[in-house]
């Protein structure tokens, strides 16, 4: 089969390699739909992933397919099924787990390698994360199901209510999904980013206000003045880039929560105003990844088609066309592509 194979930093490959067989409780899928993520973007341009893969691997984590070989002892699922499957599963057994705090299992469990005509899904995520598809969602929309659990995650991390004032750094998907889901959860939300088409596509997602940074240098003078002085409620960071989770902190209210949601390069630091974290009483919270419950709640969100989730969908394009969509994505051309083997 062809699939794309991460080597470093920049050095990806499509290849043939052999197609993958099941074993004991896993199953193997065709892939009918392969989406591409702002992390791929950033594991790609840095070679790594602190906690997902090391080179040389398969290479992406959001798919949607259908059934093609099962393994013995996996039971409740048929040749031909449509699936969707987390890139990840828990242990369900270590002490974070005991604590349902599965984003921080010891032995969490990745899967890379969408970018393929199959993919073999292993046993725990079979167990606890592989999903059926609703007959009436596309297959495209399907495969978001991993990047909105996570969003959903951070979310209910965030500690948002109803008219929180709520300032998202990052116009990438992520920060859109956040828009879109904090919106239709009646927080009040303000957008930051550096594209005036996905500040629009922002807008039409609910956010009330859109600023590009580019024009407004001084976000913290520009938050404070549709918040009385006082700044937001709630800040979210969506970049991954340090000086970005500064400004988020410099953003926010006495008695906020600052979601530093985008996973930043390894080894980095910020600074923080000791005097100002400890008298205004800000929480910081880092927020990484999801779980098997957010996993069902994306999955069903994304099938109740409440929210415009296939604005982020630039285009469709086919996986041999995987580097020069890459080269897209570097420019910010595209949000996400379906990529179809």
């Amino acid at each position: 089969m062809l699939a794309a194979v991460l080597y470093g930093q920049e050095d990806l490959r499509l290849e043939t390699v052999p197609d993958p067989t099941p074993a004991a409780g896993e199953v193997v899928i065709r892939v009918t739909t392969s989406t591409t993520c702002g992390t791929d973007l950033k594991v790609w341009r840095r070679g790594g992933h602190a906690k997902m893969l090391k080179p040389p691997v398969p290479f992406g984590h959001e798919a949607a397919g259908e059934i093609v070989a099962i393994g013995t002892e996996v039971t409740g699922w048929r040749v031909g099924d449509r699936v969707v499957a987390n890139n990840s599963a828990p242990c369900m057994q270590c002490f974070y787990c005991q604590r349902q705090e599965f984003s921080l299992c010891t032995d969490l469990q990745f899967n890379n390698g969408t970018f393929a005509e199959y993919l073999k899904i292993p046993a725990a995520i079979v167990r606890h994360n592989l999903l059926p598809i609703p007959p009436e969602l596309p297959d495209a929309l399907a495969s978001l199901t991993e990047p909105v659990a996570c969003v959903l995650h951070g979310v209910a991390r965030s500690n948002t209510r109803s008219g929180d004032q709520v300032v998202i750094l990052g116009d990438g998907a992520i920060g859109l999904m956040f828009v879109a889901v904090l919106a239709q959860r009646g927080a009040i939300v303000s957008l930051v980013g550096g594209s005036d088409q996905r500040l629009a596509i922002g807008q039409t997602l609910g956010a009330v206000r859109t600023v590009n940074y580019h024009q407004q240098p001084e976000l913290t003078a520009w938050v404070q003045s549709f918040t009385e002085g006082r700044g937001a409620d709630i800040v979210v960071e969506a970049t991954g880039v340090p000086t970005a989770w500064e400004q988020a902190i410099a953003c926010a209210r006495p008695g906020a929560t600052v979601n530093l949601f985008g996973g930043c390069p390894r080894h980095t630091h910020i600074s923080v105003d000791t005097e100002r974290l400890h008298y205004s009483e800000l929480t910081l919270k880092g927020v990484f990844h999801n779980t098997p419950a957010y996993v069902r709640q994306a999955l069903a969100l994304l099938a109740s088609r409440t929210i415009a989730f296939e604005h982020l969908l630039s285009e469709t394009r086919p996986l041999t066309d995987l580097a020069a969509v890459f080269t897209a994505m570097q420019h910010r051309q595209v949000i996400k592509v379906a990529i179809q083997p």
